[in-house]
């Protein structure tokens, strides 16, 4: 046990810069002592003192805001950063090297008896305020990031962001939710589709869901088109203007003043 304290200590050092001396880590540091009193309770709720080992763990929490359920299973080397308002539920497993921040839960989604909380691979890194709800895996060396709200599987490598949570890197590289054909629409109205994997899910589907409808909306009208054409051979459709990269371009203050 105390080698496993050990192992903790120096995680902080590889994962906080702000960290100085052993005694400043073993004295200051309320995520770490939230572990500590983790792997005594989980001990105690191995050996079937449950009403003890929450005890404790309810004692941990009112000294450091960390809310560790003694059933929940943590790895080696599990550094909680800040730490204040998170929640790691009964049937979490967490692997090596995971680091969360605070107000992070790991909760369930189901007031059913058995597996219900979400299980961690070795390497993860969840941001301050997210939540990862239910019992899934998030692969290993995954990122979610802050504030994201997460309730299906994560892959291995990838990087997790939003409400819900999406995926928007996979082993480094961007992934993108638009389809190839959303891509060239985009383009030819002078929107940058890439843009859109790093903001909120909420524009992002609404841009989509544009998008989509701009598309049927052509489809339709070169169908009318082609339908006139046959019924009248004088019937000529126009041209759509096509759109000018500097139609979008942000107006200039000079240009501003001089308009008024």
């Amino acid at each position: 046990m105390f080698a496993g304290i050990k192992e903790d200590i120096r995680s902080v050092f590889d994962r906080d810069p702000a960290a100085r001396t052993w005694f400043e880590v073993l004295l200051n540091y309320p995520g770490l002592h939230a572990v500590i009193t983790h792997r005594l309770s989980h001990r105690l709720w191995r050996w079937n003192l449950k009403v003890l080992a929450r005890w404790v763990s309810q004692i941990s929490r009112w000294l450091t805001g960390i809310e560790i359920h003694p059933g929940a299973t943590i790895g080696r080397r599990f550094f909680i950063d800040h730490g204040m308002g998170v929640v790691i539920g009964e049937t979490a497993e967490i692997g090596d090297d995971v680091t969360i921040y605070q107000g992070v839960t790991l909760g369930g989604t189901s007031w059913k008896k058995g597996k219900r909380h979400p299980t961690l691979e070795d390497g993860v890194i969840v941001g301050a305020g997210a939540k990862v709800l239910g019992p899934f895996t998030v692969g290993k060396n995954a990122r979610v990031g802050s504030n994201a709200v997460v309730t299906k599987e994560v892959p291995e490598g990838a990087t997790v962001v939003g409400i819900p949570g999406r995926v928007v890197r996979q082993n480094g590289e961007r992934v993108l939710p638009f389809s190839d054909q959303q891509q060239e629409l985009a383009k030819k109205m002078g929107f940058d589709a890439y843009g859109v994997a790093e903001m909120p899910d909420v524009t992002a589907h609404a841009i989509k869901a544009l998008l989509d409808h701009v598309n049927a909306q052509d489809q339709r009208m070169e169908r009318m088109c082609g339908a006139l054409q046959k019924i009248d051979k004088t019937f000529k459709s126009l041209d759509i203007p096509e759109l000018k990269e500097e139609d979008f371009a942000p107006i200039e203050e000079s240009d501003q003043q001089n308009s008024a």
